[in-house]
């Protein structure tokens, strides 16, 4: 993969967004033209508004509109039965080393955990458990991107970038 493979923050592109309430506090995703590019958790609309213009600051940002009204209860839907699955394109931004953990953690089935250091093995990079918990922290795709099926090598539950609380209840419902 090489960078020019990265979707670029282009001036005046259009992200449309929708933000609402699920079982995990608030949520928002966002999508452009090429896919969903971010689903952010928090709790309060505002700082996820922030945190997305954050993310993507020349785009043009579009709150409401039916598409992402209806990605946005499609993946408040998955959060709540994730047996269900999601299937939405992708538009994730990052690194290609980012984009190959990513890739990585979509292959994780839904009810599995791994470790940083078995997906760091598995995209050849068998001393780079670090690198890989770092790509986690910079998923800006929440649930499509299962970077909360991660855990230590022991198995326990470690940070999750919208809060262990999240991360814990994620992995209790895939296990159910």
């Amino acid at each position: 993969m090489t960078n020019a493979t990265i979707p670029a923050n282009v001036d005046g592109e259009t992200i449309r967004f929708a933000t609402g309430p699920c079982s995990l506090g608030l949520i928002l995703a966002a999508m452009s033209n090429d896919g969903l590019c971010a689903v952010l958790f928090g709790d309060e609309s505002n700082q996820l508004v922030r945190d997305l213009r954050d993310r993507f600051p020349h785009a043009n940002l579009i709150e409401g509109g039916h598409e992402a009204s209806q990605v946005l209860a499609q993946i408040a839907g998955f959060i709540e039965k994730p047996t269900q699955g999601l299937n939405l394109s992708l538009d994730p931004r990052g690194t290609p080393f980012q984009q190959c953990v990513w890739k990585a953690l979509r292959d994780v089935p839904t009810g599995a955990t791994v470790s940083y250091g078995e997906i760091a093995k598995r995209i050849g990079q068998p001393s780079g458990a670090k690198e890989v918990a770092e790509a986690c922290a910079a998923n800006a795709i929440a649930v499509a991107i299962p970077c909360h099926r991660v855990v230590k090598a022991d198995g326990s539950i470690s940070g999750y970038r919208w809060g262990v609380a999240r991360k814990r209840a994620l992995l209790a419902r895939e296990a159910a």
